[in-house]
């Protein structure tokens, strides 16, 4: 019966992998990988040249010399090239050639992080944590030049949460904070959301909480689904800054952000305005959706041969592989079965209709990990305060999860509806 079981499932995520997550309509199939989830990522990577994380000669040769659907061929290569142009920037930074310096050092960051992807097994997360912290190193050391950025220390129970804070440089100036969900850096975040939003003269707020960056890597704490204790925090510590005007201030979640910013907006009225890239009403749901009912029933009945059933599917299937490797990680999480029981707490039924700022939720068409905007649409239709619902479509490139390799239309967007909640143009 279970092999039955486990064949069944392995063919499940089969058609999951090849049908769901890269639907044929997305720009980029089978751009330079077979591979959905290859694909995605380099599509992530690259989409960042736009505001200076990445170049596309150093991206597309990188992604040529990986084999693909391999796992330690990604890391290797992309570690390769981080290596290199971080070596150069240093090389640069010696001569005081500071502009370009800069810039490698920059691409360097996002190479670094994207060769860590996939090293999130127990047995590799040295690797993860050493490319991070690679990254991070990078980051630092382009940013010396730019006097508007600052790194932070958010005081949070008994530690602290790091952060960015990029000042404006007008006078009494709103201000967006920014996390990421379920994967991020809020060093990715400077060149996702970050820069676009200070150029339009935004003071931002790049940080990490629980789960996720250094505060995952170096301060072992996980996730926690009530996130308005992570984000209030936040709040607090922008409320002792001079220069920005504390009846504007915004939160932007992107990926699995999509849940936790409205989370938090749903318990602090401070917060004036809201963006969910994308909706995530319930995490938990989402999840478990894309297991077949075999799977499901044998989780409720035996979780032990449901752990054994994953475990076996884990070394068939990669994007498997991945998500349960991350979510024991940074769920804290026991074994698959403690996962699918942990992810149930994400939810927002009975909590959306909380929140009393202007919401914008956000969808896209093809995106991998909400067919058909069914998580986006059930958290508008929840909420009760002022709200818009914006879908990105193949007409604008921008239809795949969190618009990843159309950066620059998706800010366009979303700030213009940030510049108009906030009459800022006016």
């Amino acid at each position: 019966m279970f092999k039955k079981i486990l064949s069944s499932a392995i063919l499940f995520f089969s058609l999951l992998n090849n049908c769901v997550f890269a639907d044929s309509s997305n720009w980029y199939d089978n751009f330079l990988f077979h591979d959905p989830s290859f694909n995605f990522e380099l599509i992530r990577t690259l989409g960042y040249a736009y505001s200076g994380g990445a170049d596309l000669g150093e991206s597309v040769s990188t992604a040529k010399e990986i084999q693909d659907g391999n796992d330690f061929s990604w890391y290797e290569h992309w570690l390769k090239t981080a290596d290199r142009l971080y070596d150069t920037a240093e090389k640069m930074q010696s001569n005081n050639h500071i502009i370009s310096a800069r810039g490698a050092y920059f691409r360097a960051c996002n190479y670094y992080r994207s060769a860590g992807f996939y090293m999130d097994a127990p047995e590799y997360r040295d690797q993860s944590k050493s490319d991070y912290k690679k990254s991070k190193d990078s980051f630092l050391k382009a940013i010396k030049s730019l006097p508007y950025i600052q790194t932070i220390q958010i005081p949070y129970e008994k530690t602290t949460l790091p952060g960015y804070l990029l000042r404006s440089a007008q006078k009494n100036a709103p201000l967006l904070i920014v996390h990421t969900g379920f994967d991020g850096t809020a060093e990715e975040l400077y060149f996702e959301a970050g820069l676009a939003a200070h150029e339009r003269g935004y003071n931002v707020i790049l940080f990490e909480g629980p789960g996720q960056g250094s505060v995952l890597r170096e301060q072992h704490l996980p996730f926690r689904y009530d996130w308005e204790k992570v984000v209030s925090p936040v709040i607090d510590y922008a409320m002792t800054l001079d220069n920005i005007d504390k009846n504007k201030i915004a939160l932007l979640g992107i990926s699995m952000g999509g849940y936790l910013a409205p989370r938090a907006a749903a318990f602090d009225d401070r917060i004036k305005a809201c963006i969910a890239n994308p909706g995530l009403y319930d995490f938990g749901e989402n999840i478990y959706k894309h297991l077949p009912p075999e799977l499901l029933k044998l989780l409720a009945q035996n979780p032990a041969e449901f752990n054994n059933q994953i475990y076996a599917i884990m070394k068939k299937d990669p994007m498997l592989s991945w998500f349960f490797n991350h979510s024991l990680w940074v769920f804290d999480a026991k074994s698959p079965a403690d996962v699918m029981q942990i992810v149930k707490q994400y939810s927002l039924v009975k909590v959306a209709d909380k929140i009393k700022c202007p919401v914008l939720v956000i969808a896209s068409d093809e995106d991998s990990f909400d067919k058909n905007s069914v998580q986006a649409k059930k958290l508008y239709d929840a909420i009760k305060s002022p709200k818009t619902f914006l879908k990105f479509t193949p007409h604008e490139a921008a239809q795949a999860h969190c618009q990843m390799g159309a950066i620059a239309i998706s800010n366009e967007y979303i700030l213009n509806w940030l510049d108009d909640t906030f009459g800022l143009n006016k």
